[in-house]
């Protein structure tokens, strides 16, 4: 499923890498420990975190992941959004919580990993 089916169908809000949202979602994962995410998360997985820092960014790049869901209406500062914008980072923005974001992701068929 693409980036982009995956914001219409939960509603999300885009804040940065609008130009990237066909990339294909192949996981997910859920975690707000930076190094877990490192650590255990598939390349082309959406994160789903209520971490909204830059380094959020640089371990979406690490990992090779397709997008970051903030929950709970969180949204990243601006350092956070130029450095997405610049590496071509999706963030998606969710008023959900971790529970519910996950539930409609593996409802879409969107397996953990």
């Amino acid at each position: 499923m693409k980036l982009s089916e995956i914001v219409e169908r939960l509603g999300l809000e885009v804040r940065t890498g609008a130009g990237h949202l066909e990339t294909e979602v192949t996981h997910g994962y859920v975690s707000d420990m930076l190094s877990d995410v490192i650590g255990n998360a598939h390349e082309g997985a959406v994160w789903v975190t209520l971490q909204s820092h830059q380094n959020v960014v640089a371990v979406a790049i690490m990992r090779s992941l397709a997008g970051i869901i903030l929950i709970k209406g969180r949204e990243p500062d601006e350092e956070t959004i130029r450095k997405a914008e610049a590496e071509g980072v999706p963030i998606l923005v969710s008023e959900d919580s971790a529970f519910a974001v996950v539930s409609r992701l593996h409802d879409l068929g969107i397996v953990g990993g």
